[in-house]
């Protein structure tokens, strides 16, 4: 049988909820004080820092902690049939797939980072389109050791990330929840 375009999006969105819960969980934690020091440990080179202040352990702990937490709800979902339909892995490995999953996703962000920053761009500046599939490359490169991952998969997953990254964060912005629109 054939799937459907918006059914293989959707298989898509799912395997890669644990990847979003990890973009986003730094920005929800923000005010919390655990773990709240610099990854860089305001280090610079060149006399610009490396991460910045706003890339913190705490960051790192709650983004990997989401991404457990989600692959680990998508094991207990794993035994429904719907859920087993929309699923390209079956999520026996959850612990794993959820820390590769969700480090990928971060490390993808730091690399962002260090990039942003020695090409002088500052924190929360655009950087088109790498803001938006940062974190979706490093998933997924991190994701290829327990998952087969096909070329239509990975292309899917950066284009629908890419889209529902601006409409996420256009809808926090006017929510007054994110400072910028991207």
């Amino acid at each position: 049988m054939v799937e459907s375009l918006a059914f293989f999006t959707l298989k898509c969105f799912y395997l890669m909820l644990p990847a979003y819960f990890a973009n986003m969980a730094p920005v929800i934690a923000n005010g919390i004080n655990f773990l709240a020091y610099p990854v860089d440990f305001n280090r610079k080179i060149g006399g610009k820092p490396i991460l910045g202040q706003n890339k913190t352990f705490r960051g790192i702990f709650f983004g990997i902690l989401s991404a457990v937490v989600i692959a680990y709800i998508q094991h207990l979902l794993y035994s429904k049939e719907a859920f087993q339909s929309m699923s390209f892995i079956d999520y026996q490995n959850w612990l794993l797939f959820g820390f590769l999953t969700g480090f990928g996703a971060l490390a993808g962000d730091l690399i962002k980072s260090i990039v942003k920053r020695r090409l002088n761009i500052n924190p929360g500046d655009r950087f088109i389109p790498f803001d938006q599939t940062d974190f979706v490359f490093g998933a997924l490169i991190f994701m290829m050791p327990i998952f087969d991952l096909t070329l239509k998969i990975f292309a899917a997953a950066l284009l629908l990330s890419f889209i529902l990254h601006i409409a996420v964060n256009h809808i926090a912005f006017y929510l007054r929840i994110r400072n910028e629109k991207w």
